[in-house]
């Protein structure tokens, strides 16, 4: 997958956990990061694989978060997803936390409260290590 593809996949995903959360983007807080991968010795290839981290921040009241996070969840276990850690809990912070990954894909997507702002729930969604297309994949 090429980078732009990669950069508008994850965008659709996070597009569509917002409006499940039943809230907007804040655009300003968009984060697009790409890094090289990692073999299992810290091999860098120089195939140009990479990660890619893409996350927001959407604006959603204080008192709706553990419902928006519920529905996240459940939506993404019907597409597949698998959890791999919720909470809804006061005591701790962030009291919301969603953590799941797809098992074929190996995508993972997370929701969790922002501290820093008590209307903003921070979206991430993960790559696997990815091969542009037209690369022969290095080997090790």
């Amino acid at each position: 997958m090429s980078r732009e593809a990669a950069e508008g996949w994850a965008a659709h995903w996070i597009e569509s956990m917002a409006r499940t959360a039943g809230g907007d983007i804040a655009d300003e807080t968009k984060k697009i990061d790409f890094f090289e991968c990692l073999g299992k010795n810290d091999e860098v290839a120089g195939d140009g694989r990479f990660q890619h981290t893409y996350s927001a921040h959407v604006v959603v009241p204080p008192e709706d978060h553990a419902r928006a996070v519920i529905d996240i969840r459940d939506t993404l276990e019907r597409k597949g997803f698998e959890v791999q850690g919720y909470r809804s809990d006061p005591s701790v912070s962030p009291a919301n936390l969603l953590q799941m990954r797809h098992p074929e894909d190996q995508h993972s997507v997370s929701a969790a409260d922002f501290p820093e702002n008590e209307n903003h729930l921070l979206l991430i969604v993960r790559t696997p290590c990815l091969l542009p297309p037209g690369v022969e994949q290095q080997q090790f």
